[in-house]
C-alpha cells in the first residue's frame, strides 16, 4: 500500500509517523515543497529575537533522520501541482522536472500561505513574512545587518510575537492593526493590558487603522497609513492572516469552502481515498458550531494521527474532535491565553451567555511574588455550560486556561469547577484556586445570589441608577465614576439610610476594585430591599474596558472628567 502525504510539519508528519507505527509494510511518501519537512514553526519569532540562537534548533527532523527512524520516503523541494482523482495520481514538480506518482491513500496537509492584500508597493524586498525557517533566517540577517526600524502589519499572535522579537533586538517597532485592539480574539478589557505591555516594550501600537501603501526608498521604505501617517521602515513584517493553500486540490474537484477543504468526522474529503488535515481544512467549532479553518499546531497534529488510524484501522478509528481553539502567547512580562468562544463568536452564533470577571492571585497572597490573573469566563445563561475563557497575567495563566479548556471539552458546567481538586501549595496556587473561584461566582450568578452589571452598562447606570462605590476613601481618590457615592463596604450596614436617600427610589449599582467587596455589599443591599447589582470585575475591569478613555470618564478629587 502506498500512502502519499502532501505537506509535512504538523498534520502531515504526524500522519506519516502514526501510519508507520501501524503498518511496517506500507510505502509512505511525504512530498514537501519547502526545504524542511519538520521544523518548529512556532519557534520562528524566538529565533528572530535571539532567544533561540541556532538555526538547527528549529529543525525537529530531517529527511535522513525520518528515513532512519521510520523508513519514510521524504521528498523536499517537491510541489504537488495537480491531483487526478480518477487515476489516483498526483503531479509533482521538482527542480529536475515533473513526474506522476500514484497513491492508494492520499493525505493533504498543505497548510496555509500568508495573505498579501492588494496594497501598492507590497512587492518591496523589505516586506517579509514569518512562516518558514527561511523567513526567520532572512529577518534575523536583516536585524544583524543593522536594521533600526520595523513596521509589523497585523497584530495577531504571529504579528505580536514578531514585534516583541524585533523590539528585543533593539529596533524601533510599530504595529498596525485594523481591529480596535491587538490580539483581536481577546476581549477588549484584556487586550488593553496587552497594549500597555507593548508600550512598556517600546512598541508603538496603532489600532483601528489600515496600511494604504508602501513607498519604496533607497535607504528605507515608508508605510503610509489610511489616515496619512507615514512610518519609515527598514523591515516590514506582513502578518495580516493566512489563506488555505489548496488551489490544485480545489481544481481537482475536491469540495472546499472559502478555500478550505471540507472533511468529515474522520478527515475524509469529498474524493474517495483522499483525506485532509491541518490549517487548510474546515473545522467545526466545538462551542458555536461555526465552520472555519483553525490554524493551530495541536489540532493539526491530532488530526494527522487520527487520519492514519482511519486509513489503516478504520473500524477502530476515533472521530476528529471539534477544536475549542486553545491558544497562548507571551507579550513581554505578560502571558495571554484563551480557549473556547469569545463574545464576538457567541454573539454571531446567537448564544445567550453571561460573563464573569475575576482578578485572583496566581498563588497564595502571603507568599512572595503573588500577582493577579485577570480572568474572563463566559457561561451559557440557560444552564451555566462553559463556553469560553481568557486570561492575562504574569504567572499561572497557562495552568488555568488548560484546566478550563479541559472542562469545556468535558462538557462541564461552571458550578462543576467548584469541585475540581486542583494542586495547592503556597508557591503554586490557592486553597480556592482561581478556577474554583470562577465556579463559585458562576454558581452565585446562576442561582440569583449574585446579579452582575458590566462596563458597557456604565452610561445607562449613570443616568438611571445610583452608583455606589464601596472601596476605601483612599482607593476612591485614585479615580471614581462621577456622581457616585462612596461608602466603604465595612460601613454599609450602618449607612443604609444614607444610601436609600441618595438612591431616591432608583436602582443601586455597586462597584469596588475587583468585584469581591461589591458582591458582599450587593448581598447586604438585596436583603435590605434594594434593586442592586455588582460590577463584574470591579474598577480593574472598568479601567481596562475604557482603556485610553479612562482619564476622560473617571474623576479624581479636584480633577473633573471630560465625559
Amino acid at each position: 500500500m502506498r500512502i502519499v502525504i502532501v505537506g509535512g510539519v504538523a498534520g502531515g508528519m504526524s500522519c506519516a509517523a502514526r501510519a508507520r507505527r501501524l503498518d511496517e509494510s506500507a510505502e509512505i511518501v511525504v512530498l514537501e515543497r519547502g526545504a524542511h519537512v519538520s521544523f518548529a514553526n512556532c519557534g520562528l519569532p524566538y529565533f528572530v529575537g535571539g532567544e533561540i540562537t541556532e538555526e538547527r534548533s528549529l529543525l525537529v527532523q530531517t529527511p535522513q533522520s525520518l528515513r532512519a527512524a521510520l523508513a519514510l520516503d521524504v521528498r523536499t523541494g517537491s510541489e504537488v501541482t495537480a491531483v487526478d482523482i480518477s487515476a489516483k495520481t498526483v503531479s509533482v514538480r521538482t527542480e529536475d522536472g515533473t513526474y506522476e506518482l500514484s497513491y492508494d491513500a492520499l493525505v493533504l496537509s498543505p497548510g496555509a500561505s500568508a495573505l498579501r492584500p492588494p496594497l501598492p508597493g507590497l512587492d518591496s524586498p523589505r516586506v517579509r513574512t514569518l512562516r518558514t525557517v527561511e523567513d526567520a533566517v532572512a529577518l534575523r540577517d536583516e536585524v544583524l545587518a543593522g536594521a533600526r526600524r520595523a513596521v509589523v502589519l497585523g497584530a495577531g499572535f504571529i504579528g505580536i510575537e514578531a514585534a516583541e522579537a524585533l523590539a528585543r533586538q533593539g529596533l524601533e517597532v510599530s504595529v498596525v492593526e485594523l481591529a480596535p485592539h491587538p490580539l483581536p480574539p481577546l476581549e477588549t478589557e484584556l487586550a488593553w493590558l496587552i497594549t500597555q505591555e507593548l508600550g512598556e516594550l517600546g512598541v508603538e501600537v496603532r489600532t483601528g487603522i489600515a496600511a494604504a501603501s508602501v513607498e519604496h526608498g533607497d535607504d528605507a521604505d515608508v508605510v503610509v497609513l489610511a489616515d496619512g501617517a507615514r512610518l519609515a521602515a527598514d523591515i516590514i513584517v506582513l502578518s495580516v492572516g493566512v489563506w488555505p493553500d489548496t488551489a490544485p486540490f480545489e481544481a481537482a474537484g475536491i469540495t472546499c469552502e472559502r478555500g478550505a477543504i471540507v472533511v468529515d468526522a474522520h478527515g475524509r474529503t469529498s474524493a474517495p481515498g483522499v483525506w485532509a488535515a491541518g490549517d487548510a481544512t474546515v473545522s467545526v467549532d466545538a462551542v458555536t458550531g461555526i465552520r472555519r479553518p483553525v490554524a493551530l499546531a495541536g489540532p493539526a497534529n491530532r488530526a494527522g494521527r487520527l487520519i492514519a488510524d482511519d486509513i489503516l484501522r478504520p473500524d477502530d478509528a476515533r472521530a476528529l474532535p471539534h477544536p475549542v481553539g486553545t491558544a497562548i502567547v507571551r507579550v513581554g512580562r505578560l502571558t495571554a491565553a484563551l480557549t473556547g468562544a469569545n463574545r464576538a463568536a457567541l454573539d454571531a452564533a446567537g448564544i445567550e451567555y453571561r460573563t464573569l470577571h475575576l482578578h485572583p492571585n496566581q498563588h497564595a497572597g502571603y507568599f512572595p511574588g503573588a500577582a493577579q490573573v485577570h480572568l474572563v469566563v463566559h457561561i451559557r445563561t440557560a444552564d451555566g455550560a462553559l463556553l469560553g475563557a481568557q486570561a492575562v497575567g504574569t504567572e499561572g495563566v497557562d495552568k488555568r486556561i488548560d484546566v478550563l479548556a479541559t472542562a469545556i471539552r468535558a462538557g462541564l458546567r461552571v458550578d462543576d469547577l467548584i469541585d475540581l481538586d486542583l494542586a495547592y501549595s503556597p508557591p503554586y496556587g490557592q486553597a480556592k484556586d482561581p478556577v474554583n473561584l470562577a465556579g463559585m461566582v458562576g454558581e452565585n450568578v446562576l442561582a440569583g445570589t449574585l446579579r452582575l452589571w458590566y462596563p458597557e452598562d456604565l452610561d445607562e447606570a449613570r443616568e438611571n441608577a445610583l452608583i455606589l462605590d464601596v472601596r476605601t476613601p483612599a482607593e476612591y481618590a485614585t479615580g471614581f465614576v462621577p456622581s457616585s457615592l462612596n461608602v466603604p463596604h465595612t460601613e454599609l450596614r450602618d449607612r443604609l439610610d444614607e444610601v436609600r436617600a441618595a438612591a431616591a427610589g432608583r436602582a443601586v449599582r455597586v462597584m469596588c476594585q475587583s468585584g469581591v467587596r461589591s458582591a458582599i455589599a450587593h448581598r447586604v443591599l438585596v436583603q435590605a430591599g434594594f434593586d442592586s447589582a455588582s460590577l463584574s470585575g470591579g474598577m480593574l475591569t472598568l479601567r481596562a474596558w475604557l482603556g485610553a478613555r479612562q482619564n476622560e470618564v473617571l474623576e479624581r478629587p479636584g480633577v473633573l472628567a471630560h465625559a
